[in-house]
């Protein structure tokens, strides 16, 4: 090579240059982090400089990404049967489960599910139609049918396998509506604005319908009775003819009305006056207090001839009354239906805390939202409110109820003895 390729090769390797590259490695998650942070800053900016523009985004945001079946559920558990009360030992067995649980307000009831009450329990389930269903003791039934639709004939039933029902219908606006008790091999349905009482006997196998106001029918098979107001339609165990025989009708109550809360100075010495209207035939009334739904531990007991009676002796608490009609034969009407008055003694502190947040319409289901002091005990139109947090806050659910205008009064008293009261006005379309 001569010396002047040498001196070429020699300049083009001095003229490379070596070339470095240096990199950080970077995590996706701090990437992540970072973009987040940065986000929430912008946010907030645009929030503090432009609130109505952002809560308006946020809301769309919300809607697009959110379920939209709220209206769906809503209606859906606003058709869907509940208890309205409760009383010693309820029991439900859920259609799609092998296990019993206590029963109480925030279960809805659907077809298939069982209710089984002790020997001292009493439960009653409203159907978003108006129908009420009373469960008595040592009773076990079976949700059978419930169709309730809005503009179109309402189906609700109940299987009874033993014990006792009672079941009263308000005014359907939509004829062809039934609301059904079936037992062994025979359906009686109540009439629209009818009380019927329907009882299996498990061990003389006998089944029989009571009708105390409108009327009802029987079927079984091709047999086919009416029933009407005080009659009673028995079902034989041997399968023979159903006989239909007249029952002597029991008192109507007049005072205390039902679900009526009486607050007294000194309850204990002051006389609670009760009063009923007088039953054609008879001679005699029998008049029965006690603290249970049931009867079973009677309080106060007294037989007259007239038709009010006055008793002292009641401490501050629940109590429910019924009179018995005896005519001169000595045969004894079936009990008057039992009406709730709730004792309260005035306060001498001073008033306690008691405020309505507000009320909504949940078919003629009116549940009622507050908040009181907590550990206060409450009682709405007679009944206890049962669903109070630590807090104070409360949710109540009414029994259900006619149309028109009504009255819920809220008694209401503190550790101290304090009491309020609050009225607020309802109407039900």
């Amino acid at each position: 090579m001569s010396a002047i390729e040498g001196k070429s090769a020699s300049s083009a390797s001095q003229k490379i240059n070596r070339v470095e590259v240096y990199w950080h490695t970077v995590k996706y998650r701090t990437v992540v982090l970072y973009a987040v942070v940065l986000t929430t800053i912008a946010l907030a900016v645009t929030y503090l400089v432009f609130p109505e523009v952002s809560a308006g985004v946020m809301r769309k945001i919300s809607d697009a990404i959110g379920p939209h079946d709220n209206g769906v559920a809503a209606s859906l558990s606003a058709r869907q049967a509940r208890f309205v009360n409760l009383d010693g030992k309820v029991q439900v067995k859920k259609v799609n489960s092998v296990q019993w649980v206590n029963a109480d307000y925030q279960v809805t009831l659907d077809k298939g599910d069982l209710i089984q009450t002790g020997e001292e329990g009493v439960a009653r389930i409203a159907f978003a139609d108006g129908t009420t269903y009373t469960v008595k003791g040592d009773t076990l039934v079976t949700v059978e049918e419930n169709v309730v639709q809005q503009d179109h004939a309402t189906q609700v039933a109940v299987h009874i396998n033993a014990g006792q029902v009672d079941l009263q219908t308000g005014g359907w606006t939509v004829p062809g509506s039934k609301a059904e008790v079936s037992f062994e091999n025979a359906v009686a349905s109540a009439r629209a604005n009818s009380r019927m009482a329907v009882r299996s006997d498990p061990e003389t196998k006998e089944d029989e319908v009571t009708v105390d106001l409108g009327s009802a029918e029987l079927n079984r098979g091709n047999e086919h009775v009416d029933i009407g107001q005080y009659e009673r339609a028995t079902v034989p165990p041997d399968g023979g003819t159903i006989v239909k025989t007249q029952v002597l009708a029991p008192p109507e109550l007049l005072e205390p009305l039902n679900l009526q809360p009486i607050i007294s100075v000194d309850p204990k010495h002051d006389a609670v006056h009760f009063g009923w209207k007088p039953a054609a035939t008879a001679k005699m009334y029998e008049f029965q207090a006690s603290a249970t739904t049931m009867f079973n531990r009677i309080l106060f007991e007294r037989k007259t001839a007239a038709t009010s009676v006055d008793i002292t002796g009641f401490d501050p608490g629940e109590y429910f009354w019924r009179v018995i009609a005896i005519d001169d034969k000595d045969e004894a009407s079936d009990p008057s239906e039992p009406y709730k008055f709730t004792l309260v003694a005035q306060g001498k502190a001073q008033e306690m805390l008691l405020e309505v947040d507000g009320t909504e319409l949940q078919g003629n289901v009116v549940e009622v939202r507050g908040r009181t002091e907590p550990g206060a005990a409450l009682i709405i139109n007679g009944a206890s409110v049962a669903d109070i947090q630590p807090d104070g806050q409360f949710r109540y659910f009414t029994d259900p109820m006619t149309r028109g205008s009504h009255t819920i009064v809220i008694t209401g008293q503190n550790r101290r003895g304090g009491t309020a009261i609050k009225r607020v006005e309802v109407v039900i379309p």
